[in-house]
């Protein structure tokens, strides 16, 4: 498919409607946007229109609609699936679309804009005692707006679920520039917020998200034990299921990925020569948790650990 053509009119609309510094067209511009975190994969978009406002969005979508110019939106770049690529096409940046429009600690909510990021979100929530829970890799520069085009999880998703279990509703531009909003969960009528969460951008572009909120646990726990045999740690692991666990996070690393992070700036001091390692990461209130690691602990070592041990602190 040939790349669209950007005419001068175009561009000095988009200009109108954005402002003159926020419309790239130059190569050297361009370049940091022609790949998300998937650096294998590169494409040179057309243009990229930087948007401060729901009726920018509309505006620009509804223009470039009108024009037959495709588009993507993108938020922070941070995403391992390409799926923010613009091979000609026009991206629409969303990452200053970033203020957190309310929270209501009462009720567990907070409505944001796409371009907040993760760890700015439970920053502002800490002084509630609440927390978003879902926490991809890259919670410290990833975007909410991403969150949702990408159905991000992260380590607690075991626990917590991924961000389509913590959305309550948003609006949407379409792709003729219209806007929708999508109810949430018990609303009448197809569950169409489901179906947008996870979309990657293909049947609109989130404006404004209402999220919902969990409580900060009050206690956590962290085991980390070392398997010699990698089948051990995956027993280990359906022994803890079994036995009625549902730990935040459980994560296991074999061997191969221990020597690479051992052998770079980044060494925590695992032992090399192990097949395996998993980290098992409790929470909850007080009390209780130290018993339920006690048992955790118990059955690593039934099925096989070599070394377990428990942290100090969290």
């Amino acid at each position: 498919m040939a790349s669209p053509v950007l005419s001068r009119e175009l561009l000095k609309e988009l200009r109108r409607i954005v402002g003159k510094g926020n419309v790239l067209t130059e190569a050297g511009d361009l370049l940091p946007f022609e790949s998300d975190a998937l650096t294998a994969y590169r494409a040179t978009p057309g243009a990229v229109v930087f948007v401060h406002s729901t009726q920018e969005i509309q505006q620009v979508v509804a223009l470039l609609h009108g024009d037959g110019i495709p588009f993507v939106p993108r938020g922070a770049g941070t995403g391992l699936s390409g799926g923010a690529l613009a091979d000609g096409a026009v991206i629409i940046e969303l990452s200053r679309l970033n203020r957190i429009l309310w929270i209501d600690d009462e009720n567990r909510r907070a409505r944001v804009q796409p371009g907040v990021i993760n760890a700015q979100l439970n920053e502002a929530l800490a002084p509630y005692g609440l927390m978003y829970a879902p926490d991809p890799a890259s919670e410290t520069v990833s975007t909410l707006g991403g969150n949702v085009a990408e159905n991000a999880g992260g380590p607690h998703c075991l626990k917590y679920g991924v961000t389509t279990n913590h959305i309550l509703a948003a609006s949407v531009v379409m792709p003729d520039g219209s806007l929708l909003e999508l109810p949430g969960p018990g609303s009448p009528g197809y569950d169409l917020l489901g179906l947008f969460v996870g979309s990657e951008g293909t049947l609109g572009i989130c404006s404004e998200i209402e999220v919902r909120l969990v409580p900060l646990p009050a206690a956590v726990e962290t085991v980390l034990a070392h398997f010699d045999e990698i089948e051990d740690a995956g027993r280990a692991v359906s022994a803890i299921i079994a036995a009625g666990i549902v730990p935040a996070a459980l994560e296991m690393i074999d061997q191969n990925t221990i020597k690479v992070v051992e052998a770079s700036t980044f060494a925590a001091g695992f032992p090399t020569d192990v097949a395996a390692s998993l980290i098992v990461e409790l929470d909850g209130p007080r009390h209780g948790l130290a018993h339920q690691a006690t048992e955790v602990e118990t059955l690593l070592k039934k099925n096989g650990a070599r070394q377990v041990a428990r942290a100090a602190n969290e």
